[in-house]
């Protein structure tokens, strides 16, 4: 029967190793290294070809060694409840974060010299605030492209202002001065004269 995670046809059933045999295998990887130091051999070096050699990988031995020293620091630290199966199946997950136990002293100098740490998003906006107010102080300097360019702007409004001002009052005295032409001419007409105080 096929072993592996994908079986090729329906209805056969998958095979699974056993927990105790993985763990009678590593009792005769520990059997076969003291009787190695026993007998005065390097054990590093024959050790993985013996187990490549079977089809064993050297992680397997090695991750019983862990299984026992993680097994003597979880015993050092405190019991942690375990949910559904968790405490049947020894996983090792990478990814998996277990907390430990802080002191106080510990925390209180953590707390002490760390600054408080920003998420990106908020780092993001206080850049932009910064960046905005500094745009708006060179702007209020006029340094900036489009400072100068109101400023331009601004200037040939009020040059046309000016101009358009000007026209206005050269009207108004060419107005005034046909009025008072006009006048003088009726009156001229009428034959009143004027007086010219």
């Amino acid at each position: 029967m096929p072993r592996g995670k994908f079986v090729g046809y329906k209805g056969r059933s998958r095979h699974f190793t056993n927990p105790e045999e993985l763990e009678e295998q590593r009792r005769q990887e520990e059997r076969k290294q003291q009787w190695r130091k026993n007998k005065g051999k390097d054990s590093s070096s024959d050790e993985e070809n013996e187990s490549e050699a079977r089809g064993y990988s050297s992680k397997t031995s090695s991750s019983g060694e862990s299984d026992s020293e993680s097994e003597s620091d979880s015993d050092s630290d405190t019991e942690v409840k375990t949910k559904g199966v968790e405490n049947l199946i020894q996983v090792e997950n990478p990814n998996r974060v277990q907390k430990k136990a802080k002191k106080l002293s510990q925390l209180n100098q953590s707390l002490d010299s760390a600054k408080p740490d920003l998420s990106r998003r908020e780092r993001e906006q206080l850049e932009k605030q910064r960046a905005y107010a500094n745009y708006q102080k060179l702007h209020a300097e006029g340094k900036t492209e489009e400072a100068r360019a109101d400023l331009a702007r601004l200037a040939i409004i009020k040059q046309q202002r000016e101009e358009a001002a000007r026209k206005r009052e050269a009207e108004k005295k060419q107005k005034e001065l046909a009025q008072q032409r006009k006048t003088e001419f009726t009156q001229k007409a009428l034959g009143k004269k004027s007086y010219n105080i």
